[in-house]
């Protein structure tokens, strides 16, 4: 398929910019794919939907606030992404502006913590340590949120059962999740199992090829603990059906169900592929022409009749432009089942 096949035009004013006071209160699309349905709801209303006989799978992966503004020695302002701790106090980074110097000092105001770029996309930090660093950076919000980060962020842009440390980006369709609402879910008798994929930058990078199967996805770290895998396998051999939250927990479910339990993935799914475990997909509504996008699309084709999924879901984003959702990361909702 080509990349302009995955494109549409949405209104900036659609693109949500804050987060909703009530996580649940936000809305809820929910596409049949065999029905070839779509219908309005809140998101709470997903208890009706999510029954008993499903396993919910969500990721637990834990975003660092690991944006940081400093300075250089002349006074220029420098900003770092911090995309993974190597060892030590040097960081696998990405610096703006990209005229730094390797050996210049880049100083941050208030705990006397500094740091230099020891190699490309390399920061160490010569003075503080890890909890300064993270003290302070802030929470890395996504380019299409034309702000910064407030104090509400730091809450707002974190699932209320986030564990695992290694994030730079949430896993969005877990943010819609209280604790009360899993709690209920549990006590409806659905099963719970937590995954960890760390949501790395790579996730927002464009695909630039016309040919999508020449684009290339970067690695990030998932485990499957051995505790979901047996919740998994257990589901699986009883027919129950299993709901991934969010596109990283199906694509660490993917990565599972091809016999890895820990490691790195750079698994690209588009319209073809061949899903093993999941049945259901909970997610948020994704940029045009993204790899996230044509994920969606995927599992919209993958169970829908006559193969018309894929134009089932262009349709979907359709109505939602439509009926006005909030789009991406702190936006509404859409279930696919």
């Amino acid at each position: 398929m080509r990349l302009s096949d995955f494109d549409y035009i949405l209104p900036r004013e659609l693109i949500a910019q804050h987060p909703l006071r009530e996580r649940d209160a936000c809305r809820l699309m929910v596409v049949n794919r065999s029905a070839e349905t779509i219908e309005h709801r809140t998101f709470r209303d997903i208890l009706s939907y999510i029954t008993r006989d499903y396993l919910i799978v969500l990721n637990n992966t834990k975003v660092l606030p690991c944006r940081l503004k400093g300075r250089r020695s002349t006074g220029g302002k420098v900003e770092l992404l911090l995309v993974k701790r190597k060892a030590g106090l040097t960081f696998d980074a990405y610096v703006k502006p990209g005229r730094i110097k390797l050996g210049e000092k880049i100083l941050f105001d208030g705990n006397g913590l500094s740091a230099s770029l020891s190699a490309r996309n390399e920061v160490t930090f010569s003075a503080g340590d890890i909890n300064d660093i993270y003290k302070t950076g802030v929470m890395p919000l996504p380019p299409y949120i034309k702000r910064e980060p407030e104090e509400e962020d730091a809450l707002y842009y974190q699932t209320v059962y986030a564990a695992r440390e290694g994030a730079v980006a949430a896993p969005t369709a877990g943010l819609h999740f209280t604790e009360n609402m899993i709690k209920e879910m549990i006590s409806r008798g659905s099963d719970i199992a937590y995954l960890t994929l760390h949501v790395g930058p790579g996730t927002f990078k464009p695909v630039d090829s016309e040919d999508i199967t020449r684009h290339k996805m970067e690695v990030e770290y998932f485990e499957v603990s051995q505790e979901a895998g047996d919740a998994i396998d257990d589901a699986r051999s009883k027919n129950k059906r299993i709901c991934a939250v969010g596109t990283t927990s199906l694509r660490a479910l993917e990565a599972y169900a091809a016999g890895t339990r820990e490691g790195f993935t750079d698994l690209f799914i588009y319209p073809g592929y061949k899903f093993k475990i999941a049945q259901a997909l909970l997610t948020n509504f994704h940029l045009p022409r993204t790899t996230l996008f044509m994920l969606v699309c995927a599992f919209c084709a993958a169970d829908a009749s006559g193969g018309t999924g894929y134009e089932l879901m262009k349709k979907a984003y359709q109505e939602a432009i439509a009926e006005k959702y909030r789009f991406y990361s702190y936006g509404d909702a859409m279930l696919i089942i």
